[in-house]
């Protein structure tokens, strides 16, 4: 795999693929997302939790090929042949009906198969089988919710021997999740980073961490500010490890939950949504509406708060994209057409960020 300047964690759902597919080419080159497959169906998972290994019923193995194959497919096409991880956690359980779409996946692509030190050793074994097969190498990736001891460190190394893997094909993704308390979080990450990222000579080490808020909009203020907690956490690492050679990564404009929801099998969704906006310090997020017969109204309206808002960058420059352009036909035109609906402003969100991340690396500057 190519080195990667920056890596965020993706739900692999449409309006994330999307939005990463339609970035320019120039910018598209430089990202490698981990891209989390969602549960089916049933509740919301928990992050930990690893999936049990059981024989999948027919009916239930086919709904799962039906829904997850033609997901695969698309997002294979969408990466174009350009690199990244799936980790498929909440799905790899049921072997039979997921079979298809992580075999496409690890051999029609350069996208590179996830297990983890929690996991079921039969599914660790099944998709480093897979991983390996398809030439891409495995990635590993860790739940940091905890300082990690000495302990960790004698799962790793068993992990790696059960699976026959070279370090040199292997990537570890430090995950720490949400940064609520930074201090709390930079502990974690520098332990992490001393215990398992010297471990072995690793192919890449990537640390993974989140902050976009997770908020009920209806209870939120129109428009409010969150710190970008991740962003604060990378450079407090790469402060305090300057010679680490270590990949920056974040879960970009959705709550790291979002991986864990299935889909919303309902007719309606939530009467209020998100637009969102990200700054080089801080999430710009508006309350829209999504239903009503003023809705169309009320969104110019969220989104004229972002476009008018004193840090929104009006001018010329490179760290404008597409999305940009969208925030700004949205607040100043006229009539439904072109107020988008959830799926369009999360997708929007995304592109903003990706792109806008990107870009500030890419000048130097630490996203």
């Amino acid at each position: 795999m190519v080195e990667p300047l920056y890596v965020p964690v993706l739900p692999m759902r449409r309006a994330a693929v999307t939005a990463y597919e339609r970035l320019h080419p120039q910018v598209r080159r430089h990202i490698a997302p981990l891209w989390s497959v969602p549960p089916h169906t049933g509740p919301e998972r928990t992050r930990g939790t690893p999936a049990p290994l059981h024989p999948d019923p027919d009916d239930i193995g086919r709904a799962l090929h039906r829904w997850l194959t033609p997901r695969a497919d698309h997002l294979i096409a969408a990466t174009a042949g350009l690199p990244g991880w799936v980790d498929a956690a909440h799905v790899e359980g049921e072997v039979q009906g997921a079979a298809l779409a992580l075999w496409h996946l690890a051999t029609r692509s350069r996208l590179t198969l996830v297990t983890g030190p929690e996991r079921h050793p039969a599914l660790q074994r099944y998709t480093a089988d897979l991983a390996l097969a398809g030439g891409r190498g495995l990635g590993i990736r860790v739940l940091v919710d905890e300082p990690p001891d000495e302990p960790c460190t004698s799962q790793m190394l068993d992990l790696v021997a059960r699976l026959c893997a070279p370090p040199a094909q292997l990537d570890l993704l430090l995950d720490v999740g949400a940064v609520n308390d930074l201090a709390e979080a930079g502990k974690r990450s520098l332990m992490a980073l001393d215990l398992l990222g010297t471990l072995m000579p690793w192919r890449s080490v990537t640390l993974l961490a989140g902050a976009f808020p997770e908020h009920d909009p209806s209870r939120e203020p129109a428009l409010f500010t969150a710190p970008r907690l991740d962003h604060a956490l990378h450079a407090q690492v790469r402060a305090a490890r300057p010679r680490q050679r270590l990949h920056y990564g974040d879960y970009s404009v959705e709550h790291i939950r979002s991986g864990y929801r299935p889909a919303d099998s309902g007719r309606y969704g939530p009467p209020w949504s998100q637009l969102r906006y990200t700054l080089p310090d801080r999430f710009l997020v508006a309350r829209a509406p999504t239903r009503g017969p003023d809705r169309a109204d009320r969104v110019r309206s969220t989104a004229r708060r972002i476009v008018e808002h004193e840090s929104y960058r009006r001018e010329p420059s490179a760290h404008r994209d597409a999305a940009e352009y969208w925030l700004e036909s949205c607040a100043y035109g006229i009539g439904p057409t072109g107020t988008g609906t959830p799926e369009t402003w999360t997708r929007i969100g995304h592109a903003q960020h990706l792109a806008y991340v990107t870009r500030r690396l890419l000048g130097g500057d630490r996203a």
